[in-house]
């Protein structure tokens, strides 16, 4: 949920055509990620960036459990914000799969897409809920239900069929080169539409918070890993990035869309944390305030 993006080989990177026998390279990189690591930059790189994937493979399990303690995921969070959000990942995904991109991207990109429907699931269903719609709200469960389901299902289905295809290279080595230029071309267009989602995702919640005074029923962890995942994902980038001047500019730009998005999200999370600590400031001192009212109103009637 979270900027995840389409990792070190986003566009252009790790094409089938591409990848080659790795002599001096780690081992458990090039079984796990295809990636032939030969220097200290390049393994750092790879681990900061698995890091990033796993903060954002959890970054929606806090705010999940928060909505179920108080039920109030529809005050706290802005539907512009999960719709925005989920648009970035179904975007990412489409990006990685026309781009033919590893397995364990494709695979990841598919558990941020089911995650975010699942929390889209959670706000209508409370939404219903608090609305007093009974009947509704019982076909919703009902509904949540069966889809966790048939994303457990999926994850299952889907990994396998992908592990299959990865198998049979022999159509990808025969394509064109036009046609990988264009699909290319098409995953750097997903890339930036993802950018726009991730970015744009931020300004609905942040004036959600600004008109409620209030994060209450939101969680902090859910943007606190956003913000992890988001600066080493960047950081794995700027660590990948050659040392010739010529073939840096080339890797800044094919990679601009995924870095943007994650430096320009995590900007906009600062702003999230800001909100957090002054409306969580402003709610412990109004019980205080209050007290202060409500006693000497008690004084007055004992008097009298």
């Amino acid at each position: 949920m979270m900027a995840p993006q389409l990792y070190t080989h986003a566009f252009n990177i790790s094409s089938v055509e591409n990848r080659r026998l790795c002599i001096n390279g780690t081992p458990w990189i090039w079984h796990l990620l295809e990636e032939c690591v030969e220097n200290a930059w390049e393994y750092w790189s790879v681990v900061i960036g698995l890091i990033s994937i796993v903060c954002f493979l959890f970054a929606a399990l806090p705010q999940l459990y928060v909505a179920y303690q108080n039920g109030k995921v529809d005050q706290a969070l802005s539907l512009g914000f999960l719709l925005c959000w989920t648009g970035g990942d179904l975007t990412n995904f489409i990006g990685c799969y026309l781009t033919n991109q590893l397995p364990i991207q494709i695979v990841t990109a598919i558990f941020y897409v089911n995650m975010d429907i699942i929390v889209i699931s959670q706000f209508a269903y409370y939404k219903l809920k608090n609305q007093k719609t009974t009947k509704c709200s019982i076909n919703l469960k009902n509904f949540c239900v069966t889809w966790v389901l048939m994303c457990i299902t999926l994850c299952v289905i889907l990994p396998s069929q992908l592990l299959l295809r990865n198998q049979d290279q022999s159509t990808v080595l025969e394509a064109s080169k036009n046609t990988l230029g264009m699909i290319e071309m098409s995953g750097f267009i997903c890339g930036y539409v993802s950018c726009m989602f991730y970015l744009g995702s931020r300004f609905p919640q942040l004036y959600k918070n600004f008109q409620r005074r209030s994060t209450e029923g939101t969680s902090y962890l859910l943007f606190a890993l956003a913000m992890m995942g988001n600066c080493t994902y960047g950081l794995s980038l700027v660590l990948k990035m050659p040392a010739a001047k010529a073939l840096r500019n080339l890797y800044f730009l094919h990679h601009l869309p995924w870095l943007i998005g994650s430096f320009g999200v995590l900007f906009l999370d600062i702003f999230m944390t800001a909100q957090f600590i002054m409306y969580r400031k402003q709610n412990k001192r109004r019980p205080s305030l209050v007290a202060m009212e409500v006693e000497p109103l008690l004084v007055n009637e004992e008097d009298s």
